[in-house]
């Protein structure tokens, strides 16, 4: 008798002799929660060194462009028979390019291949791409810039404001980043809390599992000077 073990969706079942059950939910939900990415944060945190290499915001002007080490996603939260799961989804194929003006960010566009955002599970992501996000028709996701941003003194929130497109529908949104600034380059990293139902998106409900219509857009972007 041959036991095959499938994971379908945030939930553990397995298949023995042609029957199926769920197994273990709570432990699977602590295994997956364990397995959960962070929130994006700045990796300049030694206050001393970037003390040393902080420079005037108001003395950066050029273009920038993405570099090695940025990468967005998704964060989502799921109810498996009762236990909560927290799930991440991550990219590094994510392409922008900004420009700064005397410290304030006036353009900026970032993309991102949503086909490639991937979670511990492949059918979970079969299941984003395909049927959540239709990523052979929406094969994008988007954030445009629409107003100027003033890059804080010696890091701190950065207060953006612009059009977050997903599967093809675009929507204002408006949120705070963490953000410094170096010789070498610019970081930023956050959070864009967003409705799925907004964008035409409808969150799975299977039974067994069910995925709130709420979530975040994460990302932490490295800028280098074009220059």
């Amino acid at each position: 008798m041959r036991i095959r073990t499938y994971v379908i969706i945030g939930a553990a079942v397995v298949v023995v002799g042609g029957g199926a059950a769920l197994v273990g939910p709570g432990i699977y939900a602590d295994w997956a929660n364990s397995r959960a990415d962070e929130a994006p944060s700045l990796r300049s945190t030694d206050q001393s060194s970037a003390a040393e290499s902080a420079v005037d915001p108001a003395g950066v002007t050029g273009e920038f462009s993405l570099a090695e080490g940025s990468y967005a996603g998704y964060r989502v939260h799921e109810i498996l028979q009762g236990n909560d799961v927290n799930v991440t989804g991550r990219t590094e194929s994510v392409q922008g390019s900004a420009t700064v003006v005397a410290g304030v960010v006036t353009e900026a566009t970032i993309t991102v291949d949503m086909a490639s955002v991937a979670t511990d599970e492949s059918a979970r992501d079969a299941y984003f791409r395909d049927t959540a996000l239709e990523v052979e028709q929406f094969p994008d996701a988007t954030f445009t810039l629409t107003a100027p941003a003033e890059i804080p003194d010696g890091g701190g929130p950065l207060t953006l404001s612009g059009d977050l497109e997903v599967h093809g529908v675009s929507q204002p949104v408006d949120f705070e980043a963490q953000a410094s600034v170096t010789e070498e380059q610019m970081e930023v990293a956050g959070a864009v809390p967003i409705t799925f139902s907004d964008f035409e998106v409808e969150a799975p409900d299977l039974g067994f599992v069910t995925v709130d219509d709420a979530g975040e857009v994460e990302f932490y972007l490295v800028w280098d000077s074009a220059a």
